[in-house]
């Protein structure tokens, strides 16, 4: 098979990851406005979608280009083509699982864990660019921590600031608070892991000598295409991690939900600008149980909460073996 055909084709999927992507984290975005009722479910996902193709007018492409550099491309390589859809497809693999199950698992590391383990299978160790690779390694940890502790210092203060405030005038103003937060969250979402599906057809495109590897962006249209995309998933969102995330972990009232948005956004744009590709997932999680902690620390489901992070752990190794075991199957039937 030439090698622009196999571009196409690995265009194509990474596409459709990013369907999945935003299908897999459309939680993230509107679990906390659906279990507060403020939005019913297919409002609020278009709610959602909408502001996700949004953040295409505000962030640039810098997690892209981190995602570009997670492992060493040569240019012209139609090697490095197949290791590229072989690291998509370990990620899609395990997120229609996870989603399966019910657990929200990070999309993202599951990119990361696939490119890295199709990369690792090709060419060992040495393929992995440490530089691009390690803050996103440390923002497994400090990401949800970040929402964690916001979710619960934005807790504190609200409840401080309206405590002598009705309940149910707290209730009717958060409700349509909810509605800004959310759609802060929304942009925060597809401005960080939009990026993602750009960064992979960049990387792709530049093993394809479609691109020069020393190229500053990518074509327009990767642009659009990869913020579509991502709108269309969340568009037709996963129920099941929904119900996970809003209703599993703690109940939440408007004002809860306001918080965990608004800490989940500040997150999540504080990354992008930095550069640095982090879960929607974690964050979002990390803000609910922060509200939670300060609202009532006993009404969180601890067991489902740990359930959530040993899928967390697994993620990256779940996906790598999963784009190892590929790239093997793929040398053994001499596809390059």
């Amino acid at each position: 098979m030439e090698v622009q055909t196999i571009v196409i084709v690995t265009i194509v999927v990474a596409l459709i990851f990013d369907v999945i992507n935003g299908f897999h984290d459309a939680a993230n975005s509107i679990a906390t406005v659906v279990s507060t009722r403020v939005l019913s479910p297919k409002a609020a996902v278009l709610w959602a979608a909408t502001f996700n193709f949004v953040a295409l007018f505000i962030f640039h492409e810098g997690v892209a280009n981190t995602i570009a550099k997670t492992i060493e491309i040569q240019q012209g390589d139609p090697a490095f083509v197949w290791v590229v859809i072989c690291g998509l497809t370990g990620a899609i693999l395990w997120n229609l699982l996870t989603w399966w199950l019910g657990l929200p698992s990070s999309s993202s590391h599951a990119l990361i864990g696939g490119l890295s383990g199709a990369g690792i299978a090709y060419g060992g160790l040495d393929v992995l660019k440490w530089a691009s690779l390690k803050p996103t390694l440390i923002f497994i940890i400090v990401a949800p921590m970040i929402g964690l502790v916001l979710g619960g210092l934005l807790m504190w203060a609200v409840s401080w600031l309206f405590r002598r405030v009705r309940p149910r005038k707290v209730d009717s103003t958060f409700r349509v608070g909810q509605l800004i937060s959310a759609a802060a969250y929304s942009i925060g979402h597809g401005g960080n892991d939009a990026q993602k599906t750009m960064g992979v057809i960049w990387a792709v495109m530049i093993a394809g000598g479609m691109l020069s590897k020393d190229a500053k962006a990518v074509p327009d249209w990767v642009v659009m295409a990869s913020y579509g995309a991502m709108a269309f998933g969340t568009a037709i969102g996963g129920w099941r991690i929904v119900k996970t995330m809003g209703m599993g972990l703690t109940h939440l009232k408007p004002v809860g939900g306001f918080c965990a948005e608004v800490a989940g956004a500040i997150t999540l744009f504080t990354a992008t600008r930095l550069h640095i590709p982090v879960s929607t997932t974690h964050t979002i999680t990390g803000a609910i149980i922060g509200v939670g902690s300060v609202t009532k620390a006993k009404g969180i489901r601890w067991a489902l909460a740990t359930r959530i992070v040993w899928a967390w752990i697994f993620t990256i190794p779940a996906a790598g073996i999963a784009g190892a075991v590929l790239v093997l199957v793929a040398q053994s039937l001499h596809a390059w």
